[in-house]
């Protein structure tokens, strides 16, 4: 007998920064699903929104910004359970790591670091007001995030694992906290990504699918699948962990 997950995020408040395409969206439209209220934040709407969620223009690549958001997240929520630090992007240096200038290191951290550390901390409160908080982060663990072109991408985002890690066993066990480490998935940052290292390498856009042990790259909602059982009471048990979700890429990127 199939499950029915339709009701299982009744009641339940979320928010989603980087919520307005790829993986963000995904998640947004799999907790609305479930009959959750959903807010997501951007810098800009876009079309891949899902309907029934609430948009919130935001920025939070400074302190001031992710304060602001947060005002406006709980005003329009009225609370919050679950938090998705989805935001994030990367720009390739196929020069490699020595070619990439100091500011971009600074905004490597700022988007893919720092800016979940601002969210969470300025959210924190509220979360702690919740019967059952959740938190989690979503890092990258393709086959470029720790090559020399993405260096400062994938360095990042392992400050984004220790953090969160950290955060886990601070928040116990009040506030449940979690990884969710995608590989090659499709979405449209990714995409835009790879065709930077396919063209270089003079090989077919597809080509990198080969490399996964499934036999093709993951799709956005399959990523939100995880996030769901991990912010459900399916997995009120699992705090600390970070989940590869990865088709099988082994150990490529996890240290």
């Amino acid at each position: 007998m199939m499950q029915d997950y339709s009701s299982e995020f009744s009641g339940r408040k979320v928010f989603i920064t980087g919520g307005s395409r790829g993986i963000g969206a995904a998640i947004a439209q799999r907790l609305l699903d479930g009959g959750a209220q959903v807010a997501v934040s951007a810098r800009s709407k876009t079309e891949d929104i899902p309907s029934g969620a609430i948009f919130i223009k935001g920025d939070i690549s400074t302190a001031e910004g992710a304060n602001v958001l947060a005002k406006e997240v709980l005003e329009t929520l009225g609370g919050i359970d679950i938090l998705i630090n989805n935001a994030g992007s990367a720009r390739v240096h196929l020069a490699g790591s020595a070619g990439i200038p100091d500011e971009e290191w600074l905004d490597a951290l700022n988007l893919n670091f720092l800016s979940a550390v601002r969210t969470t901390t300025t959210l924190l409160p509220a979360l702690k007001e919740s019967s059952n908080g959740s938190i989690v982060n979503i890092s990258s663990g393709g086959p470029n995030a720790f090559m020399a072109p993405l260096l400062h991408y994938g360095a990042a985002k392992a400050a984004l694992n220790s953090y969160s890690l950290g955060l886990a066993a601070e928040l116990a066990p009040k506030i449940r906290v979690n990884v969710v480490t995608p590989g090659m998935v499709i979405t449209p940052g990714a995409d835009e990504i790879r065709k930077v290292f396919t063209d270089a390498m003079g090989v077919p856009e597809g080509a990198m699918g080969g490399m996964v042990p499934l036999g093709r790259m993951g799709n956005a909602s399959e990523i939100a699948e995880v996030v769901a059982l991990l912010t459900s009471d399916r997995g009120n048990w699992i705090t600390g962990q970070n989940y590869f979700v990865d088709g099988g890429m082994g150990n490529i990127g996890r240290k």
